[in-house]
């Protein structure tokens, strides 16, 4: 499910700015982006969207900075360190392997993350922590509100697009009682050759393989399953609450009915209807890798 938020604050001598997204995803996975010294944010953050989320591929980002107007930097030493012991290892790998890497300036180190340390680490990272979460809370409340208000357009779709299936089976189930006198004229005829071409006939195996031949072509039973998946297809729409994997689940048991009742058609007509009662299920099996 898509959605998107966004969110402003300040506090303790700082600015900041939340920035909430998702794209559609078969299973929930949340990327948080928050600075790594504010202890304990990100696993806050992530309980708080794993308690109200279920599915999709979610990123928050947190963008912190001083809003004073005389803001400084000063070098970290340490992260400085760990930085050029990195470049050395990498230089010496890239000349053993025979190859030769552009000279790095200062310039470039410093805007690597870690290397300066700006005025905002001087707040007390609990405080902040606390601050920054309470401040989260009317940002995730308009990212959920982003994706319901999605989530509604697309349950219109989603019913448009179960009515289309109700309608195809209905088409499959009057065609497929039409053929029936046809079909059965095909077996007289198909009969009266074996009994011409044989001299003595076996009637209990020609019942037997009629029998079969009526079975293989009977799509009473899937007319009635595709059926039985519209109707649960209508009272998950209808439902509360996160249903998009049981949504899932329901179109593979459309789609199997649907290539079964194809590969039962023997007729061009029941064919049609069955090609197009599969292009409607895809269509909406798409749709559905967006819900919830």
């Amino acid at each position: 499910m898509t959605g998107f938020a966004s969110g402003q604050g300040e506090a303790l001598g700082l600015a900041w700015s939340w920035d909430l997204r998702s794209v559609n995803a078969r299973g929930l996975d949340i990327r948080v982006r928050v600075p790594d010294w504010i202890d304990g944010l990100e696993q806050a953050l992530r309980a708080l969207l794993t308690k109200r989320l279920a599915r999709g591929s979610v990123t928050v980002s947190l963008r912190l900075q001083s809003n004073g107007a005389e803001a400084t930097q000063e070098l970290n030493e340490a992260a400085l360190d760990r930085v050029l012991m990195a470049m050395l290892q990498i230089e010496a790998e890239a000349m053993a392997r025979g190859l030769s890497l552009t000279a790095s300036s200062a310039a470039d180190l410093i805007t690597l993350r870690g290397v300066m340390d700006t005025a905002q680490q001087a707040a007390d990272p609990a405080e902040l922590r606390k601050t920054l979460l309470a401040d989260f809370e009317p940002a995730l409340d308009s990212f959920i509100a982003s994706r319901q208000n999605e989530g509604t357009a697309l349950a219109e779709v989603l019913t448009g697009q179960v009515d289309q299936i109700a309608d195809l089976v209905t088409q499959a189930e009057t065609v497929a009682e039409a053929r029936k006198d046809e079909q059965a004229d095909r077996m007289r005829a198909a009969m009266a050759r074996v009994m011409d071409a044989q001299d003595t006939i076996d009637e209990q195996r020609i019942a037997q393989e009629l029998a079969l031949i009526a079975v293989k072509a009977d799509v009473t039973e899937e007319i009635d399953r595709l059926r039985t998946h519209v109707d649960a297809a209508r009272g998950l729409l209808d439902a509360d609450g996160a249903v998009g994997r049981k949504l899932d689940f329901l179109m593979q048991e459309f789609n199997r009915e649907a290539n079964t009742l194809c590969s039962k058609a023997q007729s061009a007509p029941l064919t049609a209807v069955g090609l197009e009662l599969k292009s409607v299920i895809e269509q909406m099996r798409e749709q559905v890798q967006n819900v919830e």
